[in-house]
């Protein structure tokens, strides 16, 4: 990456930073290394909007407000599977869906911030000192 000789613009993710070495993470590797932590509720209100409307469905019918606050701590990622899961129950019922069933997908889930809370509360305070927040919020 160093050695080149036009101006390029190169960009990576990893889940696991930790697992890098550390000549990947220096100055001259990457100029900026950004943390892109879990969606807040106004996120995540956009992502249910994104995934519903991209499923046909009309999005005024839902409450993005209130699954943005029962889906607290979970992806994007998570998100999706909530609404995907949702269709398939309303599917299985012979109607369309409903925001009860989205609700109900949510709350029985367990995101990976509850499984895996120790792990990412580490990543945060990792982040905290060594990465440029990639959203207004800062990490943690």
């Amino acid at each position: 990456m160093q050695e080149k000789t036009a101006p390029v613009f190169l960009m990576a993710t990893a889940n696991d930073v930790s697992a890098l070495p550390p000549e990947m993470l220096r100055k001259g590797r990457f100029d900026e290394i950004f943390f892109v932590d879990l969606p807040d509720a106004q996120e995540r209100e956009q992502i249910f909007e994104i995934h519903i409307t991209k499923r046909n469905r009309d999005v005024s019918k839902f409450n993005l407000k209130a699954l943005a606050k029962a889906s607290d701590g979970f992806s994007g990622a998570e998100i999706e599977q909530a609404i995907v899961s949702s269709l398939y129950v309303a599917f299985d019922a012979k109607r369309e869906l409903l925001q009860k069933d989205l609700l109900s997908e949510v709350k029985a889930a367990v995101p990976l911030s509850v499984m895996m809370r120790e792990d990412i509360e580490q990543l945060r305070d990792w982040a905290i000192l060594r990465t440029r927040p990639a959203s207004k919020k800062s990490p943690a």
